[in-house]
């Protein structure tokens, strides 16, 4: 019994018996489940999928019809998820940072404005801002006839945001390429001017070649492969516009509503990660001669962002799942056709299992990235 006294032996068994108790209990409620419906007569049958899913959906990221199958339509609601999900993170990180920062500022008013922000939408229920959103913009915008046009292509109404889109070409491959070699090797840019300043103390610029170079590699590959650039406005024909891409009203509304309200949540933990930073930093900083922006761009953020990401994960998370409330403005998310495709098929065991086990994989992914980036800035202790 030498492994009792070893503690990472020790923790390795606990965990592993933990382990094999939820595989064990996992196993009985399965097989539970499996008995207790065939008792009235129902299998267990993944078959349907490949049945016509019957129903159309309000917004797809790829071509869909009703007369596809519902593994179909399961993936168009997952995307239709994933793009809300990826909008909504972008969208509440960029408000949380900017709110955070007037929030932990000195300027009276900014502060009290982000506060009123936060405490706003904090306590306000999600579902109760994204109705209030939709309703505003269903009665106050105007009718698909009399959509507003902004900058000569992009047209507003209360159906739908419509916008040029990039026909593409075959040749358009190359430029992607492109971009992915000045990707890398605006990382290893990046790399190489931080090692360089650790040594020599010498900092290089890293905006403006990166920018540059972009515009260099987009310019010279177009140029190359005589690569054209057309694109497909939106035209107003019988009811609605055709050509171009599209938002619907309830893919708005939702973008909005989440942004804001977890937003709201964000700006706080920014506000704490960096009221968290020594005040004798921020004074050293000002001895050097530094401006406020530099400040809070070279001290204050770096050290503040080791505070911020773990708890940010969560907010993340919660953003996530809480891309259901769809369900609510008619929003073809994976929530939403799958009750479709259960008040369809009567298959809520499969379809509660899949819409389960892909919310898990997002979630599981979401958390690996930030357990990763969260590993690569903190700091080490030697």
């Amino acid at each position: 019994m030498g492994w009792l006294a070893n503690r990472e032996k020790r923790s390795f068994v606990i965990q592993l018996g933990l382990a094999l108790m939820l595989m064990a209990v996992s196993y009985i409620i399965v097989q539970n489940v499996r008995d207790n419906l065939a008792v009235v007569g129902i299998r267990v049958d993944f078959g349907f999928l490949s049945g016509e899913a019957g129903f159309d959906v309000n917004e797809s990221l790829i071509a869909y019809s009703a007369s596809d199958s519902y593994a179909r339509v399961l993936l168009v609601g997952f995307l239709n998820t994933l793009e809300l999900s990826i909008l909504c993170i972008v969208g509440s990180t960029l408000i949380g940072v900017v709110m955070g920062i007037i929030r932990a500022g000195n300027n009276w008013l900014g502060s009290r404005l982000a506060l009123a922000y936060v405490e706003l939408f904090r306590n306000l229920p999600k579902l109760l801002i994204l109705l209030a959103v939709f309703v505003v913009m269903v009665n106050r915008l105007p009718i698909v006839r009399q959509a507003w046009n902004i900058l000569d292509g992009i047209y507003i109404s209360n159906r739908a945001f419509y916008f040029p889109t990039l026909i593409w070409d075959d040749r358009i491959i190359f430029v992607l390429v492109g971009l992915v070699f000045w990707f890398f090797a605006a990382i290893f840019w990046g790399r190489y001017v931080h090692c360089r300043q650790d040594i020599t103390g010498q900092r290089l610029p890293v905006a403006w070649p990166v920018i540059g170079s972009f515009l260099i590699v987009l310019l010279l590959i177009s140029s190359l492969f005589d690569i054209p650039y057309q694109f497909s406005v939106p035209v107003f024909k019988g009811f609605d516009f055709s050509g171009g891409g599209r938002l619907s009203v309830q893919f708005v509304a939702l973008a909005i509503t989440l942004s804001i309200y977890h937003g709201g949540q964000i700006t706080e933990l920014v506000r704490g990660g960096i009221q968290s930073v020594s005040r004798s930093q921020i004074e050293a900083a000002n001895a050097l001669g530094l401006k406020s922006g530099q400040i809070t761009r070279l001290v204050i953020l770096p050290q503040a962002l080791r505070m911020i990401i773990p708890p940010m994960g969560n907010q993340y998370l919660n953003l996530i799942k809480n891309t259901s409330i769809a369900l609510a403005i008619g929003y073809s998310d994976l929530v939403s056709v799958m009750s479709t495709s259960i008040n369809q098929t009567f298959r809520p065991i499969e379809l509660m299992s899949i819409t389960m086990m892909t919310y898990l994989a997002i979630s599981l992914l979401v958390t690996a990235f930030l357990n990763w980036f969260n590993a690569r800035t903190r700091i080490v202790e030697n």
